[in-house]
């Protein structure tokens, strides 16, 4: 299993590129990405942002190609503020929405919708993963937000995984954070913190 998933990770990349690319001419094809909408947030409620670090296109077109140009500057903090992720959630998707609305019912127009969405976002994502940790745009990920918010659902009251870091123990080496594949700074918290 961990074998496919790597593989899939490895060239989920070409999803994405041949969507923005056969999507400019065949709009209608837009709407597969429906199942890149919802994949995160339904996968989420068993495995948390399992599909984040793992099936997302765009995860993997940022860890296979915008790694080798990004400048892996630190992310932004407020990037990484829970207001900032919510507000850039609910702006993306109710323009996301509002252009749905208006061209409702023509199959070709919402997929034009779509396919326009995933490649403006798919720009952002590499402008901020060129200035930045190349993992950024995963950071405030609509989906990925919305993932996270459903996992969370799910935990309430349940024990959550930590890792804990020792300063006895760690040496520095950042293999942790190398690994995280969602941006999660686990390097710059100490022995009484935890980095989920």
């Amino acid at each position: 299993m961990n074998n496919i998933r790597k593989y899939v990770h490895k060239w989920a990349w070409t999803v994405l590129l041949t969507f923005c690319i056969v999507g400019m001419f065949y709009p209608s094809i837009g709407i597969a990405a429906i199942v890149c909408m919802l994949a995160p947030v339904v996968v989420s409620v068993f495995k948390g942002r399992y599909w984040c670090g793992n099936f997302c296109p765009r995860g993997s077109f940022n860890d296979i190609l915008v790694s080798k140009i990004s400048k892996g500057i630190k992310v932004p903090r407020i990037l990484k503020e829970k207001w900032f992720k919510l507000l850039f959630l609910v702006l993306l998707m109710s323009g996301f929405a509002i252009q749905i609305y208006f061209v409702w019912g023509s199959v070709i127009s919402v997929g034009s919708v779509f396919v326009r969405m995933i490649i403006i976002t798919t720009l952002l994502s590499i402008v901020l993963g060129t200035f930045f940790n190349h993992r950024t745009w995963c950071t405030i990920c609509p989906m990925g937000t919305m993932a996270n918010y459903v996992s969370s659902i799910r935990k309430a009251g349940k024990k959550p995984k930590n890792v804990a870091l020792s300063g006895k123990k760690c040496t520095d080496c950042n293999s942790c954070a190398r690994s995280c594949s969602v941006v999660v700074d686990v390097s710059k918290n100490n022995e009484s913190e935890k980095a989920s």
